[in-house]
């Protein structure tokens, strides 16, 4: 019993999330439009989340990703208004973020400083040169080129249906794509793993532990990115704060994800298992007309529960 529910209980969440907005919202809830709609929601986190979970993989953390996201945004929308066509204002949105990772994981690497302190100091400056080259002020209207913003609101046709998946989760449905096979099917993955496992461990068998771990948060950068540039054309705006959010959201993501491992490890199914959590809580307290703080508290609750619940299951089975 305490198997299953160390391996299934974020499944079960799921399953209980699910239900209970389908009694308390009959009409609204399950509905193909509404479901659909909590993908394209839920699109800009998946993102952080998956690429949150490259970095987790070897233990290390990367606080900056939110106000990379708002960066990013704030850079795309800069070259719009300059005149700049979207194709740069996205090359120079997704170069920032990749210099910025990188950057990170160059502290961290090779200076040696705590991902924790590297992260946290970095989201300080980045956040700060979002308010400094926006000056504070939201940049929307004719800045933003329609065929930036009508991304966001583009879709697929899902043949032989009617359905139309919207562009933003397709986006995220490649990101999955991309990180499954990188963490589980290729050498860098298991590196990664090996790092998050045993450090030393790993550079006694001859792991280059400095550029890969540089690499994994590079990567981290690029995610933040791509996620702001999601939200901005979601939006048609860009605004100095609008990722703020996405930093621990995505961490609570992994970590309930990191509730279904027999190890504890992250890995980018099991995050997407707590996206989707995240995501239907978000939509479904929204229609109940819950407040913000109270959807908080809600959230954190949860996380706190399957955390806890997970490392109360490993203590109990190691000591059997």
């Amino acid at each position: 019993m305490i198997m299953l529910l160390r391996r299934y209980g974020t499944l079960i969440g799921i399953a209980l999330v699910f239900v209970y907005f389908w009694i308390s919202l009959p009409d609204t809830f399950v509905t193909s439009r509404n479901l659909l709609n909590i993908t394209q929601q839920m699109s800009m986190l998946a993102v952080v989340g998956f690429t949150m979970t490259v970095v987790m993989s070897m233990g290390d953390f990367d606080l900056s990703v939110g106000a990379m996201a708002s960066l990013s945004g704030i850079i795309a929308g800069i070259v719009f208004v300059s005149g700049g066509s979207p194709q740069i204002g996205i090359l120079a949105a997704l170069c920032a973020g990749v210099i910025g990772g990188a950057f990170n994981g160059f502290l961290v690497s090779y200076i040696g400083i705590l991902p924790f302190v590297a992260t946290l100091g970095s989201m300080t400056v980045i956040s700060g040169l979002a308010f400094r080259l926006s000056g504070g002020k939201t940049i929307f209207g004719s800045a933003i080129p329609t065929s930036f913003s009508g991304f966001a609101r583009g879709g697929m046709a899902l043949w032989p249906t009617e359905l139309i998946i919207p562009n933003l989760t397709i986006v995220a449905l490649g990101a999955l794509l991309l990180i499954y096979v990188l963490l589980e099917h290729t050498v860098y993955g298991r590196r990664l793993y090996s790092i998050g496992g045993n450090a030393e461990a790993a550079r006694m068998a001859g792991v280059r532990i400095k550029p890969l771990r540089m690499a994994a948060f590079a990567l981290s950068g690029l995610g933040a990115s791509v996620a702001g540039l999601m939200y901005a054309s979601r939006v048609a705006s860009a605004n100095p704060t609008q990722g703020a959010s996405l930093m621990l959201d995505a961490i609570a993501a992994v970590f309930l994800g990191m509730t279904m491992s027999d190890e504890g490890q992250p890995r980018v199914l099991f995050t997407l298992a707590g996206v989707l959590i995240l995501g239907m809580l978000g939509n479904g307290l929204t229609q109940l007309n819950v407040d913000s703080y109270v959807r908080e508290m809600i959230t954190g609750s949860i996380i706190i529960a399957a955390v806890a619940a997970s490392s109360l299951s490993r203590t109990r089975i190691g000591s059997l």
